[in-house]
């Protein structure tokens, strides 16, 4: 048993990851939050809750004083400047921790140029690379699932913690965007119960961690998921293809646009959002940076991840 601390804990994903290490049963867990209150329930399933403040290293150092693994979901948007990933990482350093997972889950390891949102992620995997550059004084993995497969079953919830998200594969209403001449460009879906048991399982390995952490549910192309949806919808897809010249100039031309936000994002925010991630989402797929790896997925061999077809089957059957 060692001691996980986990940073940013009340967020969607760190909930789902905090519940597979708790059902696991084999580690003493603490989340550090700026909050004084926890959620409904997480105090209940035994984890630890401490107040921190991340603009105050030296209490952070305090705050993980013994602590083997630090798993941040410190939210991007509410950290200017990475600031408060860069302290965790001092801290880290300082207090001895032998591991750290930085507010990954998303896209590979292509830069995030067309995701002006995500830019921190580029800015802590940089500060990473130059905390270790003399030598290794921090382990680190980047947890990298792709797109959670639980937003194809939008407006249906199918995660614990995560909600429904709306993208550019819109089953419930038959449509999608698609950059024309790149309709095999590939995506990497994993449920959310997927990615957090593989963490759980990450956090248990005694062996050292690969930097880059691909953990690949499903690998298919645009083209493979309007064809499920197809099959599993019973209907044709509305195809909507846009320019790569167009998404390069930031222009959106579309009939629909994304109306459901995350809850990260502000109302003032939400409209900026509704053009900038289908953009984003584009651009990056053409690039490959949703083609993530299997680094997690050889190192766990036996583990048994949950396919799209009777997944995507079981959430849309006898649905409108």
């Amino acid at each position: 048993m060692v001691k996980v601390a986990v940073a940013g804990g009340s967020g969607q994903v760190a909930r789902e990851v905090i519940d597979a290490l708790v059902a696991a049963g084999k580690h003493k867990i603490t989340v550090l939050s700026r909050s004084k209150a926890s959620p409904d329930g997480t105090v209940a399933l035994g984890v630890g809750w401490r107040v921190v403040d991340y603009s105050d290293t030296g209490a952070l150092v305090e705050a993980l004083r013994g602590t083997h693994t630090l798993l941040s979901f410190v939210q991007l948007l509410s950290d200017p400047g990475c600031q408060s990933q860069k302290n965790l990482i001092d801290a880290c350093v300082t207090a001895g921790v032998k591991r750290f997972a930085p507010s990954e889950y998303g896209y590979g390891s292509v830069g995030s140029v067309n995701l002006p949102f995500w830019k921190g992620k580029e800015a802590v995997r940089e500060y990473l690379k130059e905390v270790n550059e003399k030598e290794k004084v921090l382990e680190y993995t980047l947890f990298m699932p792709g797109l959670f497969l639980d937003y194809l079953a939008t407006p249906y919830q199918t995660a614990k913690h995560i909600a429904p998200l709306d993208l550019i594969f819109d089953y419930q209403n038959c449509r999608q965007f698609m950059v024309e001449g790149h309709e095999d460009a590939i995506v990497t879906l994993t449920t959310a119960a997927d990615t957090a048991a593989i963490v759980a399982r990450a956090v248990d390995h005694d062996g050292e961690w690969p930097v880059n952490g691909g953990i690949r549910g499903n690998r298919v192309t645009f083209s493979q998921i309007v064809k499920l949806g197809e099959k599993v919808r019973g209907r044709p897809f509305t195809i909507n293809k846009v320019k790569l010249e167009d998404l390069q100039a930031g222009v959106l031309k579309t009939p629909w646009i994304l109306a459901r936000k995350h809850s990260a994002v502000s109302d003032e925010q939400a409209p900026e959002f509704s053009t900038a991630v289908p953009i984003g989402m584009m651009l990056t797929s053409v690039s490959g940076a949703w083609d993530v790896g299997d680094e997690f997925n050889r190192l766990f061999p036996d583990y048994q991840f949950t396919q799209m077809e009777p997944f995507l089957a079981n959430v849309w059957e006898g649905k409108p």
